[in-house]
């Protein structure tokens, strides 16, 4: 049996896969990270006081020792830094996969391996498995409508290494049902719905007190001035509501196609079959990573350019000229709608998470035939698109 250190969300989650590695017999300590408090004054929910409370309960309650790490200087310089620069610099990042490789599996990572214990466990929805070699696989989650395996793209072998997800073989009716069998206190509570362990603080509000606000003309491709935005980086493309400018043809809305930074203008266009600068089958991948194998290695490479959406065939066309392999020019087997510089790209072979990278540059393309296109939920139909609609709530349930 082994010494492990869980990290407490004061989520169900996070409570069942405690919960489960106590009933195999392991040695378990829940950690909850104290990473931000709201201290602005944000408007919105940061419960972190009950989320604390929370934790505290439930490992009260199946009797595990409760720490509290405060980390906020930290996930300021590591993953709201990062977010509030890639921002500002025009691109959409995704913090949740920044948090996973800096915080949870970094900083508490280290932590807990200086703790003297064995691995950390998430409740993250995604599976391990170790092979002969002894170096270990991350594969998607059983549960296909949650599995998280894409916010663990940037991970590293080593932190691979010593990590747990106890439900990741499990449906989430099947956690909940366990949480009652666990006489867990927050069986009943209701999953998060925030930037990741900031709350359910609205993008814009959170965009709009740390950089200022720098107007420009909202234009068509053409140059045709439509509308006013208040700030490049409270926009991202493929963005439909909150645009601002209404449509004047019944049923059909203006899409965010690009940003140009000079002369700071918003390009939108009516969103249909053909419209332009919306679809796109190549691009470049920079800050690549693997979770074990090369990629050169992978024979049937498959690319996921934002959380649920599906995989699809990639061709790499070309690796970086340096020689470095940390960058490459790819091509998807199918048209891609809204590709976004920031966003993070996973790869797959088959259902292994193979590592992942950030979108840096997109060719964009005429529009595709319909049958060509790939099929991704939209805005308002159960899916995060792309990752971040910064006049929305940022919409994630991690483990």
């Amino acid at each position: 049996m082994a010494k492990i250190l869980a990290a407490m969300s004061g989520g169900v989650d996070s409570s069942v896969a405690a919960a489960l590695l106590l009933e195999q017999g392991h040695e378990v300590v829940g950690a909850y990270m104290k990473n931000w408090t709201n201290e602005e004054g944000l408007p919105g929910d940061c419960p972190w006081e009950q989320d604390i409370r929370d934790a505290r309960a439930v490992c009260e309650s199946l009797g595990m020792e409760f720490r509290i790490l405060s980390l906020m200087d930290a996930y300021r310089d590591r993953v709201v830094d990062y977010l509030l620069s890639g921002y500002d610099s025009g691109v959409t990042p995704n913090p949740d996969t920044m948090c996973n490789r800096e915080m949870k599996f970094g900083i508490l990572r280290d932590y807990a391996l200086h703790q003297g214990f064995e691995g950390l466990a998430t409740g993250h929805y995604a599976r391990l498995r170790t092979n002969q070699d002894g170096s270990r696989d991350i594969l998607r989650g059983s549960d296909g409508n949650k599995d998280q395996s894409y916010f663990l793209a940037l991970l590293r072998q080593e932190q691979i290494r010593e990590a747990w997800f106890p439900i990741g073989d499990l449906p989430k009716p099947r956690v909940r049902e366990l949480a009652a069998r666990f006489d867990i206190p927050v069986a009943e509570k209701k999953d998060s719905q925030g930037i990741c362990f900031i709350g359910d603080i609205r993008m814009s509000d959170f965009l709009s007190h740390f950089l200022p606000e720098s107007p420009g003309d909202i234009v068509t491709p053409d140059g045709r001035v439509v509308g006013r935005h208040r700030g490049l980086h409270f926009y991202t493309l493929g963005q439909r509501r909150g645009v601002g400018v209404a449509s004047n043809q019944h049923g059909k809305a203006y899409v965010v196609v690009a940003k140009r930074r000079e002369p700071n203008h918003l390009v939108v266009a009516i969103e249909g079959p053909d419209t332009p600068l919306l679809w796109a089958t190549r691009c470049r991948v920079g800050s690549l990573g693997v979770t074990n194998r090369p990629l050169q290695e992978i024979g049937r490479l498959s690319a996921q350019p934002r959380y649920r959406c599906p995989a699809v065939r990639v061709q790499v066309d070309d690796w970086s000229p340096e020689g470095g392999g940390d960058s490459f020019v790819m091509t998807f087997a199918t048209p891609q709608r809204a590709l976004t510089p920031g966003q993070v790209c996973a790869f797959y072979e088959d259902d292994v998470l193979v590592g992942g990278g950030v979108f840096e540059e997109i060719f964009a393309e005429e529009a595709p035939a319909e049958a060509e296109k790939s099929t991704v939920a939209e805005p308002g139909e159960g899916a995060i698109f792309p990752a971040t609609l910064p006049g929305e709530e940022w919409v994630t349930t991690q483990g």
